[in-house]
C-alpha cells in the first residue's frame, strides 16, 4: 500500500511538470484553443489510466489473473469478475469428480479457452514447468482431450468441452461397469483365501463420512435393513437434499411396504412445500423446533445417522454446505437412545390436530 501512494505521488509530478512543460511551450508558439485543450485531456487520460494500473497492482494477487494479447505481444494485468470465476469453480469441480487432477484441470480449461496453443505458452501462463506441461498434455491426449497439431513448433488444441464431458463420463462408466463384471471374481478369490477363526462380538462402532454421495449411500443401505420402524428429523437446511437425493422417495416406498416412518421437520415454507409432495401419514411440523438442529435418522432403535454441516449457517452457499458436509454414523447405544428421547419430546409437542394439517392422506 505505501509503495502504491508513492507512486501516486511520483505520477502527480510528472503529470505537473508535463502540464508545466506545455504550458511554457504555448508561450512561445501560436496554439488554438482547442489544441491546447486536447494536450490537457491527453494528460488526464494518462494519469487516469496509470492509476488504474496501479490500482490493480495495489489488489490482492489472487483477484488478478495474467492474460497474453496475441496482437500487442503484451501481458495484461485484468481484474477477475467473479460470475465467470465461480462458473469456472463449478467446471473444476465436475471435472476433478470425473477423475482430472488440479493441473489437468488447469491445463485443459486454458487450452479449451485460448485456442491451438504451444506447450511453453502454456507453461508460461499457468505458471507450471514446461516439462511438467507437456506430459500433462501428453496425458491428455491419451484420454482424447487434446490433439497435436501437424505443425513445426509442436502444437496442442483441445477437445471441444461438451464432448471431452462426454468421453470422461463414458470412461468413467466404462470402468464402473468393468469392476462389477470382476465383483463375483473377487468375491470368490476373497473368500478362497485361508479364512481366520474369529468369534463374532458385537461392538459399539462409528463411522465419520465425508461428501454428499457418501452420505446418501449410507442413509440408503441403512434404510435398505430396516425392519421395525424409521424416524427422520431433516433440518429446513437438509430438506431439498434429501429430496433430490431420492431419500424422501426411500421412505414413502417403506411406509408403502409397511414400516412406520415418523418424519419431523421445521415449521417453514421452504419445508412444507416438500411435506406437501410427500404420501406419508405422519409427518409433523414443529414451529418452535431450532433450525440449526442437526438431521438424523434413526432405523430400529439400532442405527443412526447423524449429520454435520460443518460451516453451521443458513448463509452459505448450497454448494459451499454440500462441500462441508459430513456425518457420523454410529450403533452407539447411549447415543441412539439420547437422540431417540429428543426425537419423542418435539414429536410429542406438537398437538395432534396441528399435525393432521401436514398429513397427506
Amino acid at each position: 500500500m505505501g509503495l502504491y501512494i508513492v507512486l501516486c505521488y511520483i505520477l502527480d509530478i510528472l503529470v505537473l511538470s508535463l502540464t508545466d512543460d506545455l504550458n511554457s511551450e504555448f508561450r512561445s508558439i501560436k496554439y488554438t484553443d482547442s489544441e491546447i485543450r486536447f494536450q490537457r485531456k491527453s494528460a488526464t487520460r494518462f494519469k487516469a489510466g496509470m492509476l488504474r494500473f496501479m490500482e490493480t497492482l495495489a489488489k490482492p494477487s489472487e483477484t488478478v489473473v495474467k492474460l497474453y494479447d496475441e496482437k500487442a505481444g503484451l501481458y495484461k494485468f485484468v481484474m477477475k469478475d467473479k460470475g465467470p470465476l465461480k462458473s469456472l469453480e463449478a467446471i473444476e469441480g465436475a471435472l476433478q469428480k470425473l477423475g482430472l487432477s488440479k493441473n489437468e484441470i488447469r491445463v485443459y480449461i486454458y487450452l479449451a479457452r485460448s485456442g491451438m496453443l504451444k506447450a511453453s505458452e502454456v507453461s508460461e501462463v499457468i505458471s507450471l514447468h514446461r516439462t511438467e506441461t507437456y506430459r500433462i498434455l501428453r496425458d491428455l491426449e491419451k484420454m482424447g482431450l487434446v490433439s497435436s497439431v501437424f505443425e513445426k513448433p509442436l502444437k496442442f488444441v483441445a477437445t471441444p468441452f461438451e464432448k471431452a464431458l462426454d468421453l470422461l463420463i463414458k470412461g468413467k462408466k466404462l470402468r464402473l461397469e468393468l469392476l462389477e463384471r470382476k465383483k463375483k471374481d473377487l468375491v470368490d478369490l476373497w473368500f478362497s483365501l485361508p479364512q481366520p477363526e474369529v468369534e463374532y462380538v458385537r461392538r459399539e462402532v462409528f463411522q465419520v463420512l465425508e461428501g454428499e454421495d457418501q452420505i446418501n449411500l449410507k442413509a440408503e443401505e441403512i434404510l435398505a435393513k430396516t425392519n421395525t420402524e424409521v424416524w427422520v428429523f431433516v433440518s429446513d437446511l437438509d430438506i431439498s437434499r434429501f429430496y433430490h437425493s431420492g431419500l424422501l422417495d426411500t421412505l414413502e416406498r417403506l411406509a408403502k411396504r409397511g414400516s412406520p416412518v415418523r418424519l419431523l421437520t421445521n415449521d417453514s415454507p421452504k419445508s412444507s412445500f416438500f411435506v406437501k409432495k410427500l404420501k406419508l401419514n405422519e409427518v409433523r411440523n414443529l414451529p418452535m423446533c431450532p433450525t440449526d438442529l442437526p438431521s438424523f435418522i434413526i432405523v430400529d432403535q439400532e442405527q443412526l445417522l447423524f449429520l454435520i454441516n460443518r460451516n453451521n449457517g443458513q448463509d452459505a452457499s448450497e454448494d459451499e454446505r454440500r462441500e462441508k458436509l459430513a456425518s457420523l454414523w454410529t450403533n452407539y447405544e447411549a447415543f441412539i437412545k439420547a437422540l431417540s428421547t429428543l426425537f419423542l419430546e418435539l414429536w410429542k409437542s406438537e398437538s395432534p390436530a396441528a399435525s393432521s394439517q401436514m398429513s397427506v392422506k
